[in-house]
């Protein structure tokens, strides 16, 4: 085909990225998006807020993909955090880093980052398609062409496929660009969830359901006694175990799910050491020495967990609070210092922030993310079999990899 024609398939922030930097160099581009608004998914990220990238250097960047880190050496260094930062300052987008180096919208509105990218699109004259992509048409190993469930047929010279992966499907990952791409020949490594709440074998996070704890500590050890994760921060007890930020990041450090595997332990005091703790239990205890030890724990624990702490400590929640011994009150700090709760599995894919898994690096250059099967077939984003912790690095990846298709295509 004389003419560069480019379609890409998909309205997420790969797609978006990799649409707008190829209409930069001067090509007819249609960005192909099923849903009638672009960016559905990262409008959800960050609660809302979305954590567009981290302000770390890129080898912390590599530390933080467990999944084919190297493949994506090309793509980070070509379109770095700071090389995303400085256009969406130039697309009116103010930021600002929050612990942990992540970085977010000024106004904390995720919509804000959709506006920018939009305008990116629009400065690069980015023809906007409503439809749904049905198959890839190709002869002789080259791209010819999208055919969409409607019938309609785009030719084209090049397509970059940016679908998502098959976490939160009523965005519209729903698992097309794994269908494409297995049609045309590409592997499919098995998806499974990543950044994912987490079921637990105990049901009395039932009890606390909704709490949030803001400031605890968590350690993930494996069967063996290894400790595979730890970290400080928030989660929050559901009706089925656990979720929040610390939660997910776990998950993803979590192999092979088998009940039993993990345990998580839980500091609900991190900042003080067994000791102070002790002596602060002593000072609540000698103040309400008068009461049931039922009553006794109200100015230090939240009031959701409170039962859930009498219930484990096996101390009777009648029993006097002058009457409890040493040796209970030691348990007690140690129960508070390390609450366990046994990992049953994860929670449904469909539930997940990110898929790990998806199409096999090995038939993807790495320089150029175009297929190494099919001329003019280009991949980026969550479509492809790479994903990393939380912290903004996964939308990293989107932007890098669609910038780098962007360009070679």
């Amino acid at each position: 085909m004389d003419n560069k024609e480019i379609i890409v398939i998909g309205g997420g922030p790969a797609g978006m990225m990799a649409a707008s930097t190829a209409g930069s160099r001067g090509l007819p581009v249609t960005l192909l998006e099923k849903n009638q608004k672009l960016g559905k998914k990262l409008y959800l990220t960050g609660k809302g807020r979305c954590n567009i990238t981290n302000n770390a250097d890129m080898e912390e960047f590599i530390a933080n993909v467990p999944t084919n880190a190297k493949f994506l050496y090309s793509a980070f260094y070509t379109f770095t955090n700071q090389d995303l930062l400085t256009l969406l300052s130039q697309l009116g987008l103010k930021t600002k880093v929050e612990r942990g180096n992540r970085v977010f919208p000024a106004s904390d509105k995720s919509s804000d980052v959709i506006r920018a990218l939009e305008k990116h699109l629009e400065n690069n004259r980015v023809r906007r398609l409503t439809g749904e992509a049905d198959e890839i048409t190709a002869e002789n190993n080259q791209i010819t062409g999208v055919r969409l469930k409607d019938g309609r047929v785009l030719p084209c010279s090049s397509i970059i496929v940016a679908t998502g992966g098959i976490s939160y499907p009523s965005t519209g990952s729903t698992g097309d660009g794994y269908r494409f791409a297995g049609k045309l020949g590409h592997t499919i490594i098995p998806p499974k969830p990543s950044l994912v709440p987490l079921e637990t074998v105990e049901d009395w996070p039932k009890q606390a359901q909704g709490l949030s704890l803001r400031n605890c500590s968590i350690t993930v050890v494996d069967q063996g006694g290894r400790k595979v994760f730890e970290e400080f921060g928030e989660m929050v007890f559901t009706h089925y175990g656990v979720s929040g930020p610390v939660i997910l990041s776990a998950s993803s450090y979590m192999g092979k799910m088998e009940p039993g595997e993990y345990t998580i332990r839980i500091d609900l005091k991190p900042a003080l050491t067994d000791e102070q703790l002790d002596a602060r239990l002593q000072r609540d205890f000698l103040k309400f020495a008068r009461k049931n030890f039922s009553n006794s724990l109200d100015e230090l624990l939240p009031k959701k967990i409170i039962p859930v702490i009498i219930q484990l400590s096996k101390i009777a929640p009648e029993k006097p609070v002058h009457q409890i011994t040493k040796e209970e009150r030691h348990s007690l700090v140690s129960l508070m210092k390390g609450l366990e709760l046994t990992v049953k599995e994860y929670r449904p894919i469909e539930e997940a922030i990110i898929t790990s898994g998806g199409i096999s690096v090995k038939e993807i250059d790495p320089g150029t993310m175009e297929s190494k099967l099919v001329k003019g077939l280009f991949f980026a984003g969550e479509v492809i079999d790479v994903d990393a912790y939380t912290g903004g690095f996964n939308l990293q990846i989107a932007f890098s990899t669609g910038y780098l298709a962007g360009m070679n295509c």
